[in-house]
């Protein structure tokens, strides 16, 4: 099936490992232009590399208010039009209510939640009918992740905002869409399962509540994005969808 990615151009945040990567690949795979950001420029200079011509990396950093029109401006000098983004922001401190500090939620509050507001509201701004605002946030949105008590209370919170914001733009014909990765097999989701002290008996006893009895894999998650914010997707808007090999056994 063809997504009708082709020339449609993309800025990705929190792109230079990862699932935001792997979507960033995807969608370049499927004949996109993509701006990719990460807070380190030759990190992102090298992630947009690694995709070929058609991608661009900028160094960014959500949490900078300026960000967002840099990043919607790179898009339209280098590749002549805007098309969508996709909001993927790294996880913040693990940790319990207990231990974390206010500096990190503050912090956190900064890149995770405000950073990604003002990243939908300036593409909401400057998107046209067939634009997509996509969000890259958690399981956690639905169920609690056991040792990430800030992201516990951030993501779903971004959820609520994100639905609202597809009440807002449907009639604009501009769509806002979800992902939630749960086990995916990234640095991440080994570094939570480290957290146990046992990483491999983490990961054994998470692998047999999911049907699917394995962690997912970045290009699927990828690939999932892609779709989402592909003219393929186009009467999918408000959906937050779990990407999680069936943990949620389709609730």
């Amino acid at each position: 099936m063809d997504l009708g990615l082709k020339d449609r151009v993309y800025v990705v945040t929190g792109a230079t490992r990862g699932l935001g990567f792997a979507s960033a690949r995807e969608l370049t795979a499927d004949g996109a232009k993509v701006v990719v950001t990460g807070r380190e420029e030759e990190r992102a200079a090298a992630a947009a590399a690694s995709l070929g011509q058609n991608a661009v990396g900028v160094a960014a950093d959500n949490a900078d208010p300026a960000a967002a029109g840099r990043l919607i401006a790179t898009a339209r000098e280098r590749f002549g039009r805007f098309d969508g983004i996709l909001i993927s922001v790294g996880g913040p401190a693990p940790g319990s209510a207990a231990d974390n500090t206010d500096a990190q939620w503050s912090a956190a509050f900064e890149s995770v939640f405000l950073g990604a507001v003002r990243l939908a509201r300036a593409a909401a701004a400057e998107l046209g009918e067939g634009g997509v605002i996509g969000f890259v946030l958690s399981g956690s949105v639905h169920e609690p992740i056991p040792g990430l008590t800030i992201s516990n209370g951030l993501r779903p919170g971004l959820a609520g905002f994100a639905k609202s914001l597809s009440l807002e733009l449907g009639p604009r014909g501009i769509r806002v869409v979800g992902l939630l990765p749960a086990r995916i097999d990234t640095d991440r989701v080994r570094e939570l399962d480290a957290l146990s002290g046992d990483a491999a008996a983490a990961r054994a006893a998470n692998e047999s509540r999911i049907p699917l009895r394995r962690y997912g894999t970045a290009e699927e998650f990828g690939r999932t994005a892609a779709f989402l914010l592909s003219p393929a997707a186009s009467y999918l808007t408000g959906v937050m969808l779990p990407v999680d090999g069936g943990a949620r056994h389709g609730f």
